[in-house]
C-alpha cells in the first residue's frame, strides 16, 4: 500500500455559533480538527461545515471511545474499515452526511485513504469520493503519540461560558438568552467581589456594556487576576443582540491564529476588506443604529471566497451612521465598526 508520509497533529477548532441574519440561531462546537502536513484537514474539504468526532461537548466515555476508535483499538463504526472524519455539527447523524476514511495499518504506520461523503452505512468513492485528497501515511510513534495525548491529559475543557457586565438589564438579559440557545452558558452581574476563584474558573470571556465605567471594569479585571485566571474582555460596541454574540463568538476561539480560516476583517470607505486562507463561504452582515437607537439588519454579501484579500463594496444605506460589519463563516467570525 503506497502513500508518501504526511505529518498528523491536533489543535482546537471551533463551528462558530450565532444569531444570523434571519433569526436563525447557529450552535457553537468546539473540537479538536486534525492537522495534516501543518494544515487544518477540514480546510481541505471545500466549504464544509462539520465537526470531528473528537467534540468536547461530548460526554467523557464517548470521546475516549472515539479517540480508540481511531487508534484502531476497536472494530471500525462502517463497513469497509470506514471512519467518521467529520458529521454534521448538530446531530452527528450520518444521514445528515459524514465525511469518512478507510483507515488500516501498514506495519507501524496508520494510512487514511478511500475519502468519500457519506448519507448511509456503505460509500460510493466513484461518485462521491473526494479523489483529491489522500491517502495519507502517518508515522505510528507520532499518530499514537497526538491521538493518546487526549486520552493521557485531562486538557482543560474550553470554558464556554461568559460574565456579562452591564447596565441595561433587559438587553444582556435577552443577549443571556440567546447565546444560551447556541451552547454558550452566561451569566450577569455588576461585581464580582468575593465570588471564590473555583467559580471565576467557569468562565472563558468577560464581555463589558458601553455604560461600563473604566473603575467597575478595573475591579472586575483585578479580580480574575488576582485569582489567576485568565480570561478574553470583550467591550461590547453596540446594543444589537447579534453584533455582540458575534464578538463573543470570536472572544471563544481557541483555535490557533495561524490555523484558522477567516483572518483578517476591515470596515471603511463604504467597502469591507476580507482575508481567507482557504475557499470558503463567507458572509457579511451589516448592522446599524438609527438617530432613535433603532437596529436596522443587512446582508451585504454571501458568496464563496477564494485564498487571499478581497474587497467587497458595501451598500451606503446598509453603513450609514452608527454602523458594524460582521463576517462569517463555519469556522469563525469577526466584527468591526465602520470606520468613517
Amino acid at each position: 500500500m503506497s502513500a508518501a508520509y504526511a505529518t498528523f497533529g491536533l489543535a482546537p477548532a471551533m463551528r462558530a455559533g450565532g444569531v444570523l441574519a434571519n433569526g436563525v440561531f447557529q450552535v457553537h462546537r468546539d473540537f479538536v480538527d486534525f492537522i495534516v502536513d501543518g494544515r487544518p484537514l477540514l480546510f481541505q474539504l471545500s466549504d464544509l461545515d462539520a465537526v470531528s468526532p473528537l467534540a468536547s461537548d461530548v460526554p467523557p466515555a464517548i470521546f475516549t471511545a472515539q479517540v480508540r476508535s481511531l487508534l484502531l483499538e476497536a472494530d471500525a463504526p462502517l463497513p469497509g474499515g470506514r471512519y467518521v472524519i467529520y458529521g454534521c455539527p448538530d446531530c452527528a447523524d450520518l444521514a445528515c452526511g459524514a465525511v469518512t476514511a478507510a483507515i488500516a495499518r501498514d506495519g507501524d504506520d496508520y494510512i487514511w485513504r478511500d475519502f468519500a461523503w457519506q448519507t448511509d452505512e456503505h460509500a460510493d468513492l466513484e461518485l462521491n469520493g473526494y479523489h483529491g485528497i489522500g491517502p495519507f501515511r502517518f508515522q505510528g510513534d507520532e499518530y499514537r503519540a497526538a491521538l493518546g495525548s487526549l486520552l493521557r491529559e485531562a486538557a482543560e475543557a474550553p470554558r464556554r461560558r461568559v460574565l456579562l457586565v452591564g447596565a441595561r438589564v433587559a438587553l444582556l438579559a435577552r443577549l443571556a438568552a440567546a447565546l444560551r440557545t447556541i451552547g454558550v452558558g452566561a451569566d450577569i452581574t455588576d461585581d464580582v467581589d468575593g465570588v471564590p476563584a473555583d467559580e471565576l474558573r467557569a468562565y472563558g470571556a468577560v464581555a463589558f456594556g458601553r455604560a461600563v465605567g473604566e473603575e467597575q471594569r478595573a475591579r472586575i479585571r483585578r479580580a480574575f487576576t488576582d485569582a489567576g485566571v485568565d480570561v478574553t474582555y470583550v467591550d461590547g460596541l453596540a446594543p444589537i443582540v447579534p453584533l455582540l454574540v458575534a464578538q463573543i463568538e470570536h472572544a471563544l476561539d481557541r483555535s490557533p491564529l495561524d490555523r484558522r480560516r477567516l483572518t483578517r476583517l476591515v470596515a471603511a470607505d463604504g467597502e469591507a476588506g476580507v482575508e481567507v486562507t482557504s475557499p470558503c463561504r463567507v458572509q457579511l452582515t451589516a448592522y446599524r443604529l438609527d438617530r432613535l437607537y433603532r437596529t436596522h439588519t443587512h446582508e451585504v454579501f454571501d458568496g464563496v471566497l477564494e485564498p487571499g484579500r478581497h474587497r467587497i463594496p458595501l451598500d451606503a444605506k446598509a453603513v450609514k451612521g452608527e454602523a458594524f460589519v460582521v463576517a462569517r463563516t463555519s469556522g469563525g467570525v469577526l466584527v468591526e465598526p465602520m470606520a468613517r
